[in-house]
């Protein structure tokens, strides 16, 4: 009788065991593993990749000892068409390397100092337990290199960046990239899996000032960036640099923000995230339309594309997008579907009463003086530096435009109909429908308060450019068509 109580009491104990912890989850169950003590099987080099791409999927590979090696470069490179900056890099990209790693790795990384850079470095990873995530083991001088070790304890996307004196002066050259520690089993899968990361900088030129431009500190102090852009420069991820996607295919976004002051309002025009993993943890949040990205911080997003078309990536703090470069795309690719998109079904004419009624802005200021008698080459020089100051967020970096919002300027029937039109249009400005190559637009073109010198100039550089009529627009022609209103 004693006996069959004691066991009853175990089956009872046992069932109580089962109700606590026999409904757990994947996720709830790893968290009762201690990633401490998981054993490591074999060795391993790790895969780096530049952005946007990022290594093979962990799947469910054992935990391995991961030999990463990280080389520190100093390097000249272009932020914008005819601005140069001196980036310092990990791989020599901005941002770094991705490193691809699971919970329970034992990462041995070296981390070495080309020995033409100029300057000390180190390495802060955010994914490290331990003093300064790893920078006190990791200071660097030129023509050396550090090893230490780590084990990765937490699933998450982290960033890491350089912790060298003045910190924020090295993550704002470029010193910062992302290292995933997938969890047990890895990540679920899906089609496509991209890497993006907002950073901001601060020149002593304005944007699109042309030259070797460099670092300038009391902006950085003051916030005042005057570029925001994604993977190190303007345009890394439009025209031929878009990412890419078919209709059908889930998409995966690792996305980090460098900073080093601003935070990202991360949104892709014409999407829904259908899961975001909250500030890259294990926290997932559903049907998300922007999503907020700390400085230092990341976000893993995942959707599905079901349409295709040209899907536009931005941090929503618009200026930044489309004044100072935090503009992508993602092209994709298939068969329309018109009852998830229809496209426009109808139009017709509406006309707004009172104050609804706008009208363009006018600007009077006066303009500095100019050369005069310019050569073509020079006019070229000069209006490509106007237009990637003024046209390039809405008409992109080779004339292209951005599909069902503004028109094409490449092969552009529209203008190189009216020379003079076109003119008007900047001076001007436009509002209301016009077809260009076949395709119909309607949206708002805002005058410019540029000179006439300056207009002349960047209308021979556009028509002069992408397979347009070459006319040779002169400043006595925009002063005709001003004085013909």
């Amino acid at each position: 009788m004693k006996n069959l109580k004691k066991i009853l009491g175990q089956i009872g104990l046992m069932g109580i065991t089962i109700l606590l912890f026999g409904s757990c989850n994947s996720t709830e169950k790893e968290k009762i593993i201690d990633p401490a003590k998981i054993q490591v099987r074999g060795t391993m080099d790790a895969e780096l990749t530049s952005p946007p791409f990022v290594p093979a999927p962990i799947g469910d590979r054992s935990a391995k000892k991961l030999i990463v090696k990280l080389e520190i470069l100093e390097i000249e490179g272009e932020i914008s068409n005819g601005v140069k900056y001196n980036y310092w890099t990990f791989g020599g990209s901005v941002p770094g390397s991705f490193i691809r790693t699971r919970v329970g790795d034992e990462v041995e990384f070296t981390l070495s100092n080309h020995p033409d850079n100029k300057l000390p470095h180190n390495i802060d990873l955010h994914a490290v337990t331990g003093p300064g995530g790893g920078a006190e083991s990791s200071f660097v001088a030129p023509g050396h290199q550090k090893t230490f070790s780590f084990k990765t304890l937490n699933p998450g996307l982290y960033v890491y960046h350089c912790a060298t004196a003045p910190v924020g002066m090295h993550i704002a050259n470029g010193m910062y990239g992302l290292i995933l520690v997938e969890p047990e089993g890895g990540l679920p899968k899906v089609d496509k899996e991209y890497y993006i990361m907002q950073g901001d900088f601060y020149t002593k030129g304005e944007n699109g000032d042309p030259g070797l431009q460099p670092f300038d500190m009391k902006k950085a102090v003051e916030e005042d960036a005057d570029y925001v852009v994604f993977n190190g420069k303007v345009g890394a991820l439009t025209g031929e640099n878009a990412i890419t996607a078919n209709v059908g295919e889930t998409v995966r976004l690792y996305i980090g923000n460098g900073g080093p002051n601003l935070t990202s309002s991360f949104h892709v025009i014409g999407e829904i995230f259908d899961n975001v993993h909250i500030e890259g943890g294990s926290l997932i949040n559903k049907n998300v339309q922007t999503t907020l990205i700390p400085a230092g911080g990341a976000v893993i997003v995942d959707f599905k594309v079901e349409v295709p078309g040209t899907f536009i990536l931005v941090d929503h703090a618009i200026f930044r997008a489309f004044n100072k470069g935090a503009l992508g795309m993602l092209k994709v690719s298939g068969e329309e579907n018109k009852q998830l998109y229809s496209g426009v079904k109808q139009e017709g004419i509406y006309l707004p009463e009172g104050g609804t009624i706008q009208t363009m802005p006018n600007n009077t200021a006066a303009k500095p003086e100019v050369k005069l008698n310019k050569t073509l080459a020079e006019k070229m020089e000069s209006g490509k530096q106007i237009y990637m100051k003024t046209c390039f967020a809405c008409h992109q970096a080779t004339g292209e435009g951005i599909a069902n919002a503004f028109p094409p300027l490449a092969k552009s029937d529209y203008l190189n109909a009216d020379v003079k039109r076109a003119i008007g249009i900047v001076l001007n400005g436009k509002t209301g429908e016009i077809t260009v190559n076949g395709k119909n637009y309607n949206s708002i073109m805002t005058r410019q308060t540029l000179t006439d010198d300056e207009i002349a100039d960047v209308l021979t550089y556009v028509y002069n450019s992408w397979d347009n009529n070459k006319t040779n627009v002169t400043p006595a022609m925009v002063t005709e068509v001003k004085n013909s209103k």
